[in-house]
């Protein structure tokens, strides 16, 4: 259903290892999709509120804003105690701590579609979304080293968080238990954190095989209007391949990218500084022109 040609297609449940950490990964994944089937018999307003909240929370100020832009892109800066709350809210999607999340994309960007990206669809549909995340071997032949993260790796803060990282996620589940029971464990840690992880997925996966290109950029990235409204402005891809410094990703005015709007926000007040935006030669330099 795409141009993409599959150069490579890995087995991944017959006729493969299984290390332990892809069998715990595995349990983990099945067990938290699993918990959702009880989604439509524990439903009430306030659960779903609680969904819809962390949704936000995790999703736009932990992975898209904080996780993203601010950590792997250093598009904009923030103060420290800002930096850190975004990143503690990105903590809570379970999506591993901020320097291993750094790192891997950091290296998606240096090894686009190439052998050594961790999740091109080159190998795979299933791959890119989150097969990749599934076998240990060949991720860590080509991120485990992570040598790229010199800028944050003796940071006080993110070297508790990773010494310490499942901790908080337990610690916010046995808050919303507190506060509402199953229904809240439920809706406001499976549901949400299924939700934000297959999102945060589309855009590895759907991104780089379904929408269109408008600049040069020699990869497979997209512009994909149904994973940049669910995914806060990150499905503009192909913009965010061209200009990955660049702290907006919906570079037209009809590109919906509601994480620029929230960095635009904290420059207005003074919170954001250094906001990076694309450059006009770069733009120029980068445009696919119309035949």
């Amino acid at each position: 259903m795409s141009d993409v040609v599959v150069r490579k297609r890995r087995p991944y449940f017959l006729n493969r290892k299984w290390s332990s950490k892809d069998v715990i990964y595995g349990g983990f994944m099945v067990f938290m999709h699993a918990l959702c089937l009880l989604a439509p018999f524990t439903f009430s307003w306030s659960a779903f509120g609680v969904f819809m909240a962390l949704y936000v929370i995790t999703g736009m100020f932990g992975i898209t804003l904080s996780f993203h832009r601010n950590l792997s892109h250093k598009s904009f800066k923030l103060p420290k105690w800002l930096e850190y709350t975004f990143a503690y809210c990105g903590v809570q999607a379970l999506q591993g701590d901020p320097l291993e999340w750094v790192s891997s994309h950091r290296y998606h960007h240096q090894f686009c579609d190439t052998e050594m990206d961790p999740h091109t669809p080159y190998e795979g549909f299933w791959h890119s979304h989150m097969g990749w995340l599934l076998d240990e071997q060949p991720l860590h032949q080509r991120v485990g080293e992570r040598g790229n993260i010199g800028d944050m790796e003796k940071d006080r803060f993110y070297q508790f968080i990773q010494k310490t990282y499942p901790i908080h996620p337990v610690m916010m589940a046995v808050a919303l238990y507190a506060a509402g029971g199953v229904p809240y464990i439920v809706w406001g840690v499976a549901v949400r954190t299924v939700w934000v992880y297959h999102i945060t997925w589309f855009v590895n996966s759907a991104s780089h095989v379904w929408g269109t290109q408008v600049w040069n950029t020699g990869d497979l990235s997209r512009n994909n209007w149904w994973v940049a409204l669910l995914a806060f402005g990150e499905g503009w891809h192909n913009n965010h391949h061209a200009f990955e410094y660049s702290a907006r990703h919906g570079l037209e005015w009809w590109q919906l990218d509601p994480t620029w709007w929230v960095v635009r926000g904290l420059e207005v007040v003074g919170l954001a500084t250094k906001v990076k935006l694309p450059r006009q030669e770069h733009m120029e330099r980068l445009a696919i022109k119309s035949s």
